[in-house]
């Protein structure tokens, strides 16, 4: 079937998704120095860089909400289990034969089924508990002034624990983003926002 190039991925996606990526490796490098596993700045920078970063992608993430809630984007990340079973068997075992992926994205639904649990799980549950974590981290000294009567060790437990999560996203998603039609398809068209869809695909 003939193919089209289309812009698939506004600036501000492309944008968001590399600042983001860029402060997750940050912050996950600076939680490592903070807990001791690594050593490249020292703790006391790392620890203020760790906080700075934090907020940072707190703000990117508010402003993603709102962009979007108001381009109507946020329909991307509906769950169905429209052919999730066949989506599924090709991340299992067709990826390795080279079959086609069975799912074909268009401007208005560019996720599969296992993407769209994947970042519905990523916005609702991850994210939302590290930055509840965090802040509560940080603002420990308010606890009492407050009403808080936690423990400091099950939130930072918590808080270390979805980072792994977070991490162990990254990892997945950086490698399932090397299996286009070469290692760097998929890259690529992030960086351009342009893709090859068919013809017939393109919205009217």
């Amino acid at each position: 079937m003939k193919k089209q190039r289309i812009n698939l991925y506004t600036r501000f996606e492309r944008l968001w998704h590399w600042v983001q990526a860029a402060f997750f490796i940050v912050l996950f490098l600076t939680g490592f120095e903070v807990h001791g596993s690594i050593h490249l700045m020292g703790y006391e920078k790392a620890h203020s860089v760790h906080i700075y970063v934090g907020w940072s992608l707190l703000i990117l993430t508010a402003f993603a909400i709102f962009w979007h809630m108001t381009t109507g984007a946020w329909r991307n990340y509906l769950p169905t289990s429209e052919n999730i079973l066949k989506v599924a068997d090709f991340y299992l075992r067709g990826i390795f034969k080279g079959e086609p992926h069975p799912y074909e994205k268009t401007p208005a639904s560019k996720l599969n089924p296992l993407q769209r649990l994947a970042y519905l799980w990523l916005k609702i549950f991850a994210m939302p508990l590290m930055f509840a974590t965090g802040v509560l981290y940080f603002y420990y000294n308010n606890w009492s002034s407050w009403g808080i009567n936690a423990s400091l060790g099950v939130v930072a437990a918590l808080h270390t624990f979805v980072a792994f999560l977070l991490l162990a996203f990254l990892v997945l998603h950086t490698y399932l983003s090397t299996t286009g039609g070469t290692v760097w398809t998929y890259i690529k068209e992030m960086i351009t926002g342009y893709e090859e869809l068919d013809v017939d695909q393109e919205p009217a």
